[in-house]
């Protein structure tokens, strides 16, 4: 029986790759519901393609569009109707791909609802990783990392049957984004279209530009530390340009895993959500003569924000979510052009060191300081 897939963030990248493995496996998945955020033409053209039981779009305007040009269907509105659509589908597994914090509460959702979450959305865990993880431990239903990195480890892995004992350490990979092997000085006056020429990998603004950051890979640590266990000194970072090293395990006897593939986000879409089968490939098998394979240690003084990663999960999840709030409005204040580019870390270091976390045992307390986070960054760059 095909597996009935709910895919929250339908018309973004991740959404439109994994709705393409779909078409091409119609006996292995089906669409039990889409959501996105505003693009009432793509979701339109997605429900007329893959017949879902109901979709949800976060603007309530753009809602009103789509049920007027699809009167028959089912069409949930708002970040509260996008949740609704998590709790009363019939999905086995909902692909998690929507942007920044807005994630976590359908993540909430999706579990307490009984569906298994494939998990592309970063903040979830950065935010909420305390609340979901104890959560999807105790309903049985493990999260299944999308993000590459994640599932080049979560793949390594496999390799262990006691990774808590067995593993030294993790060892995410990074392609060093458009701006590697610049100084600090060089990246004063990158533009934002520099920042989104990303070498490898086909993504979202917001993604692109947390990449060239590096915080990107702060967010990734962070996240590796939820899903696997792992305290902060067994997770490292690796520059490698060439993006075909997803990121390896060293084991305590020495041995490293790795896991290799094109960069192409299809592989591990495909991987979680027809985990734990292993169907054929949707791309072209990996030419390993093709480059050498390289790699680096991180500059910490041209990208500062990597090391700030750290220091906040050092500190606790509340230093996490101020994390994750200030490079989501210094990200979008740099492409306003009313911050540069080595402002983003700076934002972010100011947050940390001025926000007081506050109580975040509960989904209020996180919204409570992700907001207040926003608003100290806000005037701090004098919006």
């Amino acid at each position: 029986m095909a597996k009935r897939i709910l895919i929250l963030g339908s018309t973004g990248s991740i959404g439109t790759q994994a709705l393409d493995i779909i078409e091409r496996m119609p006996e292995e998945f089906t669409v039990a519901g889409l959501a996105a955020g505003s693009n009432v033409r793509l979701l339109a053209e997605q429900a007329r393609r893959f017949r879902p039981e109901a979709v949800a779009m976060a603007d309530p305007q753009a809602a009103e569009a789509l049920r007027r040009e699809l009167p028959a269907l089912a069409v949930f509105s708002g970040n509260a109707g996008v949740e609704a659509l998590c709790r009363q589908v019939d999905a086995d597994m909902a692909l998690v791909a929507v942007v920044g914090i807005a994630g976590l509460p359908l993540v909430l959702a999706c579990l307490e609802a009984g569906i298994q979450v494939a998990l592309a959305n970063k903040e979830a865990l950065v935010t909420g990783g305390h609340l979901v993880m104890p959560l999807a431990a105790s309903l049985g239903l493990p999260v299944l990392p999308v993000d590459s990195e994640h599932s080049a480890v979560f793949q390594c892995l496999m390799a262990s049957r006691n990774p808590q004992q067995e593993v030294r350490r993790l060892i995410l990979t990074a392609s060093g984004g458009p701006f590697f092997g610049r100084t600090r000085e060089e990246l004063a006056h990158v533009t934002v279209q520099q920042a989104l020429r990303h070498p490898n990998w086909s993504m979202g603004a917001k993604v692109t530009l947390d990449s060239a950051s590096l915080v990107n890979k702060g967010l990734e640590v962070i996240e590796a530390h939820y899903l696997f266990a792992m305290e902060p000194a067994q997770i490292g970072v690796l520059v490698h340009p060439q993006s075909i090293v997803h990121s390896m395990v060293e084991y305590r006897d020495g041995a490293i895993m790795a896991q290799l593939s094109p960069p192409d986000m299809r592989l591990p879409i495909q991987l979680a959500l027809a985990y734990p089968r292993r169907l054929p490939g949707v791309m072209a098998p990996l030419d390993l003569t093709a480059k050498p394979l390289t790699f680096h240690p991180v500059d910490s003084e041209a990208f500062p924000a990597l090391g700030l990663a750290y220091r906040a999960l050092e500190q606790g999840q509340g230093r996490t979510i101020v994390y994750n709030a200030a490079d989501e409005v210094a990200v979008e204040a740099f492409q306003q052009g009313k911050i540069g580019f080595l402002d983003i870390p700076r934002c972010i270091e100011a947050a940390m060191e001025s926000v007081p976390a506050g109580d975040i045992s509960g989904l209020e307390g996180i919204l409570d300081l992700d907001q207040r986070t926003r608003r100290f960054v806000r005037e701090r760059i004098g919006e």
